[in-house]
């Protein structure tokens, strides 16, 4: 527990590619969440340290933590790619995920943002610290809500550009 805590401290003072960001515990989600924007407006959303979802400008999903594995956007497509250890060397393994994994992926996914913006919307929430400290970034978190397509889309390319 008290490594996850350094982590998530870190990650908001630390995490300077994100212009914007602020930590918040919200109701009915056991870890607080980062939520953070890069200098064009792409949003990224760390629940704990897994799962993290980063969109890009448009408000496609671009890459994932998941389940202790990187996802990340290819050709419109979720690719995983998880590490394999032995004796002798790690070795990175590309898996394309079918349509029912990317399905259950991006529901998932959908799922934690749908919870977030309701419990941001009612006010169930608490702001633990946030980058720049004159920010109001919830407001601008209630913003990228409103303004994203109904379902996620994949990008397709997985960097933020």
């Amino acid at each position: 527990m008290a490594r996850q805590q350094s982590d998530r401290e870190d990650l908001l003072r630390e995490a300077t590619a994100l212009v914007e960001r602020a930590e918040l515990k919200v109701a009915g989600f056991d870890e607080p969440i980062i939520v953070g924007f890069r200098r064009g407006g792409a949003a990224s959303f760390f629940f704990g340290s897994d799962p993290v979802y980063q969109f890009s400008a448009a408000g496609e999903l671009r890459r994932a933590f998941v389940a202790g594995c990187l996802v990340k956007a290819e050709q419109g497509r979720l690719v995983r790619l998880s590490r394999e250890r032995s004796a002798a060397a790690v070795t990175l393994v590309r898996d394309e995920l079918d349509a029912r994994e990317q399905a259950e992926l991006l529901a998932a996914a959908e799922a934690k943002l749908r919870r977030l913006a309701a419990a941001l919307a009612a006010g169930g929430f608490k702001l633990i610290g946030q980058v720049p400290a004159d920010s109001d970034i919830v407001e601008r978190v209630r913003q990228w809500f409103a303004a994203r397509p109904g379902e996620i889309s994949v990008a397709r390319v997985p960097n933020v550009r």
